[in-house]
């Protein structure tokens, strides 16, 4: 019986995993869709190189505030 039971917690999990991943793909393919339509939609390589520097932009500021807050 708790073979069972464990044999359909794994496949819910797993369920669930795809769903999720799903999810974040599809979000990140709707704001890429969007950032192409309407950050510098004439000029494509400025739009990859402004998202590439506000990206990593964000990444270092949020790097300083994590390691304020531990």
């Amino acid at each position: 019986m708790f073979r069972k039971i464990s044999q359909m917690k794994l496949k819910h999990q797993t369920i669930f995993a795809v769903v999720i991943a799903f999810a974040v793909i599809s979000f990140w393919r709707g704001v890429w869709g969007l950032m192409d339509e309407y950050l510098f939609p004439d000029n494509y390589q400025l739009s990859l190189w402004a998202s590439l520097i506000l990206g990593l932009a964000i990444l270092v500021a949020t790097h300083y505030v994590t390691k304020e807050l531990m």
